[in-house]
């Protein structure tokens, strides 16, 4: 076990500021799938770091943020999501043919 889990984060915020600042800081613990979307592997201590990052930006009576679990990094979480149309990783591999 690698003591790593996938996480979705996906969030709602209402005010441009804090959906800047929310965007920033979910960088840092993850990467974008889709707007406001974001796939992260983290440690049980790197989940509550993020959470408390995110709780001292979020307005609780404006924002919602979801947070999913996916289970233990084993290779297999990416077989648990499924996506229509571009698949994110299909479109970071593009070729460039000279």
């Amino acid at each position: 076990m690698s003591g790593l889990n996938v996480f979705i984060v996906s969030y709602d915020i209402m005010d441009p500021k804090r959906l800047q600042k929310v965007h920033k800081t979910m960088k840092g613990f993850g990467e974008p799938i889709h707007y406001s979307v974001f796939l992260c592997n983290l440690t049980p201590k790197g989940r509550v770091e993020m959470k408390a990052a995110l709780f001292g930006l979020i307005k609780q009576d404006q924002d919602r943020v979801m947070i999913i679990d996916l289970g233990n990094v084993d290779g297999k979480v990416m077989d648990r999501v499924e996506f229509l149309g571009v698949n994110p990783q299909e479109s970071e591999r593009k070729a460039i043919v000279i």
